[in-house]
C-alpha cells in the first residue's frame, strides 16, 4: 500500500548525536586545570630564578618568555568558558544547572583578565629585576581578578553539589562543599606562604576537573 500525505514518518534518532556533540563542550572544563598546571610547572622548573616556595604562577608572564604563560592564561580561560557552556547544555532546568555554569565561566573570565593585567615582579623573579614596592594599576587588576575567579569557582562548587546529590553522587556532593575550604584556606596563608596559595588554587582547578568529568560522563546513580 502506498504511503499517503498523513503516513507519520519514522523520527530520527538524533537524541544520542546531540548529547555526545554536548559532551564535547565539557570537555574544555576537563582538560583546563591539568594544561594549565602542567604547562605552568613546565615553564617554572625551567625559567631562571623562578622558585615555587617564593613565586607564583602568575609571575610566569613576566620577562622575555612570558608570552608563554600569557597564552596559558587565554587557553586555560577558553577551555573553562568551554565547559561552562558544556555543563550549561546538559544541566540545564535542573538544581544547580543555570548558576553552576554561569560561576565556572565567571571563573574562566578571570584567566583572560589575568592574561591582559599581567601581576608584578617580586621575590627575585624576573631575575635581575626589582621588587615592586608600590602595586601597580595591572598588577592591582590581576590580584582583583583572581579573587574574584577563585571566589566565583568555590561557589560554583556549592552550587554543583546540588547537581551532584541530584544525580545520587552524595559523597561528591559533600566533597564540592569542603573543597572550597581548602581554595580559601590557601588564599588566606598566601602572605605567608606562596606555595600555600599556588596548592590551593590547583586543588580548585583540579577539583573542577573531576567534578565535570563526573556531572558529563558518568551514570546517574537511582
Amino acid at each position: 500500500m502506498a504511503p499517503t500525505l498523513s503516513s507519520p514518518r519514522p523520527a530520527a534518532p538524533a537524541a544520542p548525536t546531540s548529547r555526545a556533540a554536548a559532551r564535547r563542550w565539557p570537555a574544555g572544563g576537563i582538560a583546563a586545570g591539568p594544561v594549565f598546571l602542567a604547562a605552568g610547572v613546565a615553564q617554572g622548573i625551567t625559567r631562571d630564578g623562578f622558585d615555587f616556595s617564593r613565586n607564583a604562577l602568575s609571575q610566569l608572564a613576566l620577562g622575555q618568555t612570558g608570552w608563554a604563560q600569557t597564552v596559558n592564561f587565554l587557553l586555560a580561560g577558553t577551555l573553562l568558558v568551554m565547559g561552562a557552556v558544556g555543563l550549561r547544555q546538559l544541566l540545564g532546568g535542573t538544581p544547580g544547572g543555570t548558576a553552576g555554569p554561569v560561576l565556572i565561566g565567571v571563573f574562566g573570565a578571570s584567566f583572560w583578565a589575568a592574561a591582559v593585567f599581567p601581576a608584578d615582579p617580586g621575590a627575585g623573579f624576573p631575575a635581575g629585576a626589582p621588587d615592586a614596592t608600590v602595586m601597580s594599576g595591572h598588577g592591582a587588576v590581576h590580584m582583583a581578578a583572581g579573587m574574584v575567579g577563585h571566589l566565583a569557582l568555590c561557589a560554583a562548587f556549592v552550587v554543583l553539589s546540588g547537581s551532584l546529590a541530584a544525580r545520587g553522587h552524595h559523597r561528591w556532593a559533600v566533597a564540592s562543599r569542603l573543597v572550597p575550604v581548602a581554595v580559601l584556606a590557601g588564599f588566606a596563608a598566601s602572605a605567608a606562604s606562596v606555595l600555600a596559595f599556588t596548592a590551593g588554587a590547583g586543588i580548585g582547578l583540579l577539583w573542577l576537573t573531576a567534578v565535570t568529568t563526573r556531572l558529563a560522563f558518568e551514570p546517574v546513580i537511582r
